[in-house]
């Protein structure tokens, strides 16, 4: 009978009546016994449980991976030239704002529009009382165009503010706002509010504004020293010409400590600070920025020796120290 293959490296019981492998004469059906075991020490030799074939599929793993190491390219280290390209070609193929719209932006969610209303009825009282005298009426420009509309008040003026205390303390010129019956702000995010005049400093022509409400997200804006301020900086104007806006003009510092007087020669102003940024009738009250957006001034006047009383390149504004004074709070 013939042996079955072996699988296994485990001996198997020897049959009782199998006759001992020296037997001179063997079996035609069974193989020598050295033939049966060669498969099997070939098996053995390339087992996974056989250490120096385990110790040799390490080490050809591992010469693998240092080969592989050895030719992938190395990663070249940076030098500040490779920065300096780099910024370049960002530069290159990106607009950046420029400074003057850096800004704005800074300084346009504080900047208010102001609103000041007069009664009707009040401005017909007050003609009446010069007609009496022999005095001609005073002119005051919108409010005397229509006094037969509907409602008893009519818009007076328009100027800008600028929030310097987030609680809705603004800033603006006393000439915006004097006379009126009626004071309304609108913030940059186009709500409105009623406001109260709190504090005046005639001299510099400021009124200092509280308004009823404010945004949630009110953000005031940053003032900055005048001390170290000189000719020839950059400067940005934002306000309502005209009612139009908010609108933005760039400009330098022309000059420091200058004086104004009225056109009326009413009052004078010293200590102003001039510049060239376009600034006409609704500029009033309006912020002068630096290329930071931090304010440096309040717009308050401008030079024009015509009755046009429009802008020719000379504007003038508060320093915002004696700005700040007139709210109460301290010096920088």
């Amino acid at each position: 009978m013939r042996r079955p293959a072996l699988y296994s490296s485990s001996r198997s019981a020897r049959p009782a009546n199998v006759e001992p492998a020296t037997s001179p004469v063997a079996d035609d059906a069974s193989p020598p016994r050295t033939e049966a075991t060669a498969p099997r020490a070939r098996r053995l030799a390339f087992s996974a449980s056989n250490p120096v074939w385990l110790w040799t599929a390490i080490l050809l793993l591992g010469a693998a991976l240092v080969a592989s190491m050895m030719l992938r390219p190395m990663q070249r280290r940076l030098t500040q030239e490779d920065i300096n390209a780099a910024v370049m070609k960002t530069m290159e193929t990106q607009v950046m704002p420029s400074e003057y719209a850096r800004a704005y932006d800074k300084v346009r969610p504080a900047v208010v529009r102001v609103v000041s209303y007069i009664k009707k009825s009040r401005l017909k009282e007050e003609d009446a009382k010069l007609l009496a005298r022999g005095a001609k009426p005073k002119p005051l420009g919108p409010a005397k165009e229509d006094l037969t509309g509907d409602g008893d008040e009519v818009e007076n003026g328009v100027g800008t503010g600028v929030v310097i205390i987030d609680k809705g303390v603004i800033l603006t010129n006393l000439h915006v706002v004097s006379g009126a019956d009626r004071i309304k702000v609108i913030f940059h995010d186009g709500l409105e509010a009623q406001a109260s005049v709190t504090g005046v400093q005639a001299e510099n022509d400021l009124a200092v504004l509280q308004a009823s409400k404010i945004p949630d997200d009110m953000i005031a804006a940053t003032m900055r020293s005048t001390s170290d301020l000189a000719p020839g900086d950059k400067v940005l104007a934002v306000g309502f010409p005209f009612g139009i806006g908010p609108s933005a003009s760039g400009g330098i510092v022309s000059g420091l400590g200058r004086v104004f007087r009225s056109p009326e020669g009413k009052q004078e102003m010293k200590n102003l600070i001039q510049f060239d940024a376009a600034a006409n009738p609704g500029n009033s009250g309006g912020p002068l920025v630096t290329m930071d957006g931090e304010v440096v001034g309040i717009v308050t006047a401008i030079l024009n020796p015509t009755s046009a009383r429009t802008f020719i390149g000379i504007g003038f504004a508060v320093p915002i120290e004696n700005a700040a004074s007139a709210a109460g709070l301290p010096p920088f």
